[in-house]
């Protein structure tokens, strides 16, 4: 079948000095794991989730998240106080990858802000799409995409590295996927 492994952040920015943020990992509706947001760890809630990737991997993923987190924090925060956005808001973004029966795979990413698309990327250029003509949408995209690095390795991430451990997850999880 059609399986989708999807990562899920929403961040509340209070004000400029206070940001709750949550996180949630899922292959289809199975929870995988949630962030602690206090840490920036990941807590598994599936018993196969930890094996089926090896430790190098899991170590730099988690190694990614302390990295992703307070820099996404301090860059939303100072493009708010740019653009004069209003607190509180919420920033949220959904990114994974969609493997078809055919073996065939689409990956994605998208970003809202207070609960209306805000941008997506285009994972075949990397290059970061309006869903919203604003200021602070605009604003937004510019420094997304002078930032190539960022772009280009949310694009390896999630058309490569994604696909390949969702393949891993999906054979450490076929039981727990059965039985839905």
């Amino acid at each position: 079948g059609t399986f989708t492994l999807r990562l899920l952040q929403t961040s509340t920015f209070q004000n400029t000095s206070f940001v709750d943020t949550e996180g949630l990992g899922l292959l289809e509706d199975i929870e995988l794991g949630s962030l602690d947001k206090h840490t920036w760890t990941i807590h598994f809630y599936q018993p196969w989730v930890r094996p089926a990737l090896p430790r190098s991997d899991w170590d730099t993923i988690q190694d990614m998240i302390k990295i992703y987190f307070p820099k996404f924090n301090h860059r939303i925060n100072d493009h708010a106080i740019q653009t004069d956005v209003p607190y509180p808001f919420v920033v949220q973004c959904t990114a994974g990858c969609k493997i078809f029966p055919n073996r065939t795979s689409r990956a994605f990413a998208y970003v809202g802000y207070n609960g209306q698309d805000f941008l997506s990327l285009n994972m075949g250029n990397a290059t970061w799409l309006l869903s919203q003509d604003t200021n602070l949408s605009r604003y937004i995209q510019a420094d997304l995409q002078n930032d190539s690095t960022f772009s280009e390795l949310v694009e390896v991430l999630f058309n490569d590295t994604c696909v390949d451990d969702m393949e891993m997850l999906l054979h450490y999880g076929k039981a727990a996927l059965e039985r839905q």
